[in-house]
């Protein structure tokens, strides 16, 4: 299985050695290149002012901070979920950088997970192109409409459509043809047996909504095509 943790951090400033630190750490899991639909976040109480132009990147306020946890009561669970994943960052020496040096400030041993930094993957796929998150955004045409100020979470989700694009496209770990064999003028695809997701997606669907198809499928009477597939005739709901 192929773990990996796509991970971004918002912070009070550029540099951790001049008194800046973590206000919030978003993750993504990913399993074998799919989402997980697992995720891990926190904002965390910097113990100092917010600088107007982090503020103004952010949106991050110091009331709003003002009672969340410390970094030290979070280390531990934040190292939990990432285990021995490999981590996915934009700009990884940022992040890195402001993460050791809070788990230095709390007494713990620096992160020794390996790392892509997908700023390098991103160069070395586009080389002399603006390698931005917007910018890749841009050319991969992926929606960051929600983006209109960056948060650790958000950006972390949409960092993965990125580094999935970059590594080859959504299509890496389907494998849709799984062979072609060609003889004469006739070529012959065989399909790949579609393995099951390695953790179940989270429901899309409230009991609410539930409740009201149920409803909706009761008045199309029993030999409805609905009716077969209602959980009460045996077929579980996709």
């Amino acid at each position: 299985m192929n773990r990996e943790i796509v991970l971004d951090t918002e912070t009070t400033g550029l540099s951790p050695a001049m008194g800046d630190r973590l206000v919030e750490i978003g993750c993504v899991e990913l399993i074998n290149h799919i989402p997980s639909g697992r995720h891990y976040h926190v904002y965390i109480n910097p113990q100092r002012s917010m600088p107007e132009e982090a503020f103004r990147v952010h949106g991050l306020s110091d009331e709003f901070l003002a009672d969340k946890p410390l970094f030290e009561a979070v280390a531990q669970d934040f190292r939990d979920f990432l285990g021995d994943a490999r981590l996915v960052i934009h700009n990884a020496p940022f992040d890195m950088g402001f993460l050791n040096a809070e788990l230095e400030r709390a007494g713990q041993r620096p992160l020794g997970n390996d790392v892509i930094d997908t700023v390098m993957l991103a160069r070395d796929k586009h080389p002399g192109a603006r390698v931005s998150l917007d910018a890749l955004c841009k050319h991969y045409g992926i929606d960051n409409s929600r983006r209109t100020l960056h948060g650790a979470l958000l950006d972390s989700e949409i960092l993965a459509e990125v580094y999935l694009e970059l590594i080859g496209g959504k299509q890496v770990s389907l494998a849709l043809i799984a062979e072609v064999s060609i003889s004469g003028a006739d070529a012959i695809a065989t399909r790949a047996i579609a393995l099951p997701r390695p953790v179940a997606l989270p429901p899309r669907i409230s009991p609410s909504e539930i409740a009201a198809h149920d409803k909706l499928v009761a008045t199309l009477g029993a030999e409805s095509i609905w009716a077969r597939y209602a959980p009460e005739n045996g077929v579980a709901a996709e």
